[in-house]
């Protein structure tokens, strides 16, 4: 009886340790099947003490935990595509500092893409990434430095951008606005935040640094200007710019204010931006926005441009637009233009 029970058993322990090799077994053969996704978790760690992040720069993991930390790492690259695509490193520089918010973007981060480029005809590794549609193609890079030069490729091989290769590389605004009207951006205050971030930084000392002795200080040209207006060469109109005034107006043609006012039918010394004087006495035609048959008027307390308006039989409309306001705010004792006869 002894020998049948130990038999039992032996017999059931046999069975079960079977069973349990066999359900291991089949669990096994069953793995879930994964496929290969391009667009994976960084490995890239972001600290949120110092809020820093790591990039690949020339092969080697650096990190960024600053605007300045990325001009420092990047400021050499940019000059470098410079030199070879003739595009200022100020505004590269510029560029990616705004788009990839100084290194810190998830693009610049998982992809080391810093300007944003998609895949197009791209053929390497590939992000997905909600921009103007969602989970959009982006390239990725296996160095930032990559990033850059696909970004001058990008500017000097497409056509719509050839007028940024005709500005001097002095010219950052010029460079800024041009991108803009070109069509790099939809944002209007695009140009305004390049330039905000190449004055704030000094950034265009880099472009002097590759230019070196060719490098001259780029200054905006002065919008006052003069007009020959008839076939006599000593006929001129001149028109106001930022920064006249009669008395250097009047000394740049040689003649005193009084004269230019006469020459002109004018009352006061008001300038505006654009208007266009006769500072020749043998000069035939006269363009003049303050017109001889208007007069000046000085706001006193109680005014409004209705009421003034109402008084010289004028719109607001065109009170404002000859005094080239831009809303109905007025000071006591501001100088304003009107017709010359008051409605009694």
């Amino acid at each position: 009886m002894k020998k049948l029970v130990l038999f039992c058993f032996l017999a059931s322990l046999v069975f079960s340790c079977g069973s349990k090799k066999a359900v291991a077994t089949k669990k096994a053969s069953h793995k879930t099947k994964t496929e290969r996704v391009v667009n994976k978790q960084s490995s890239k760690k972001t600290s949120k003490k110092d809020e820093s992040v790591t990039e690949v720069v020339n092969g080697v993991e650096v990190r960024i935990s600053s605007t300045e930390d990325y001009i420092a790492l990047f400021k050499s690259i940019a000059q470098e595509e410079m030199r070879f695509y003739g595009i200022p490193a100020s505004i590269t520089l510029a560029q990616g500092i705004l788009e990839s918010n100084s290194g810190k973007g998830r693009l610049s981060v998982e992809a080391n893409n810093h300007f944003g480029i998609k895949c197009h005809d791209w053929t390497g590794d590939k992000i997905y990434h909600d921009d103007d549609a969602s989970q959009e193609c982006f390239r990725k890079y296996n160095d930032s430095k990559y990033s850059y030069r696909d970004h001058s490729l990008f500017l000097s091989q497409r056509s719509r951008y050839a007028a940024l290769f005709k500005l001097k590389k002095e010219d950052y605004k010029g460079w800024a606005k041009e991108l803009r009207r070109a069509g790099y951006a939809t944002d209007k205050k695009y140009p305004d935040k390049l330039i905000d971030l190449i004055e704030r930084y000094n950034l265009n000392q880099y472009d002097a640094e590759v230019l070196g002795d060719a490098y001259q200080k780029y200054e905006e040209p002065i919008v006052s200007s003069v007009i020959s207006r008839n076939t006599n060469s000593n006929a001129s109109i001149h028109v106001v710019g930022k920064g006249d005034t009669m008395y250097s107006i009047s000394k740049a043609y040689n003649l005193s204010v009084k004269e230019l006012q006469d020459l002109n039918g004018l009352s006061t010394t008001a300038l505006s931006l654009g208007q266009e004087l006769k500072v020749n006495k043998d000069t035939v035609v006269v363009v003049n926005s303050n017109k001889a048959e208007n007069r000046s008027y000085f706001v006193e307390k109680g005014d409004t441009l209705y009421s003034i308006s109402k008084k010289y039989n004028m719109t607001v409309d065109e009170l404002k637009q000859l005094n080239r306001l831009n809303d109905t705010a007025l000071n006591i004792g501001q100088e304003l233009q009107v017709k010359a006869t008051a409605i009694n």
